[in-house]
């Protein structure tokens, strides 16, 4: 279904996610002062604020790291002022890319992202130009030999989840934004190990990409998700694992 989940498996299994574990809690820390800032301390009543933490514990985040984070974002200690924005463009092959950003200067911002489209094969588009292809949903992706289909279904079909597809060498689960939370527990309480979890903007269709289109749409998702105003990159891009492993760095 989605180079997503494979570019999140391949990240996984060659010890990049931790190589760049400064980079997701400084993402993480972003997440949760926004949040928190939006829709107050609470995460009972906080649904945003409830899934940044839930992300964050999964990466192991220290509780102290957890409350400053919230306390800046309500306001109780100081700390950096975020615009959240999203920009629309389009990578090699023509794919849609969608980039999250929380940033303190939006000027810096555009421009380091309009330069990572530019010299890897691909531009920025207008307001609304690719955003219509994807629609929020929870992703929890699991190799197969963590459960069996039978022990996930069981899963989904219990705790409200949409669907579970097979992609290869592994189970992708897809909800709502809504019952996501309770999909993940429980997967978590099964004491089942997931490859990435989180939920995301999932493309309605995916474009096939192979040969130089397919390594430079490689570059472009590293060079983005180098940036320190990058939140989350979504794409409708897909293409071969073995590609996608050799491409990357």
């Amino acid at each position: 279904m989605s180079g997503h989940s494979k570019w999140a498996t391949i990240k996984h299994k060659k010890g990049a996610l931790d190589a760049k574990r400064g980079k997701t809690f400084t993402r993480l820390i972003k997440e949760i002062t926004i949040a928190a800032k939006g829709g107050g301390g609470d995460p009972d009543g906080n649904p945003r604020l409830r899934t940044a933490i839930l992300a964050a514990k999964a990466e192991n985040m220290p509780q102290e790291n957890i409350k400053r984070a919230i306390q800046r974002g309500t306001g109780e200690l100081e700390g950096v002022s975020y615009e959240e924005a999203t920009f629309e463009g389009y990578g090699p092959g023509g794919v849609a890319v969608l980039v999250d950003v929380l940033t303190d200067n939006r000027n810096r911002a555009v421009s380091e992202i309009r330069h990572a489209f530019s010299k890897n094969g691909g531009n920025l588009g207008e307001t609304g130009s690719v955003k219509f292809m994807f629609a929020k949903k929870g992703l929890i992706a699991v190799e197969k030999s963590a459960a069996s289909e039978e022990k996930l279904m069981d899963i989904v079909l219990e705790h409200g989840g949409e669907d579970l597809k097979d992609e290869g060498d592994t189970w992708e689960i897809l909800t709502g934004p809504g019952s996501y939370e309770a999909v993940a527990n429980a997967v978590k309480a099964a004491g089942i190990k997931t490859v990435m979890s989180e939920v995301s903007m999932i493309a309605s269709t995916y474009n096939k990409l192979e040969g130089s289109a397919a390594n430079q749409m490689v570059r472009l998702l590293e060079t983005l998700e180098d940036l320190d105003d990058v939140q989350n990159v979504h794409s409708n891009f897909d293409m071969d694992a073995e590609q996608m492993e050799h491409a990357a760095r």
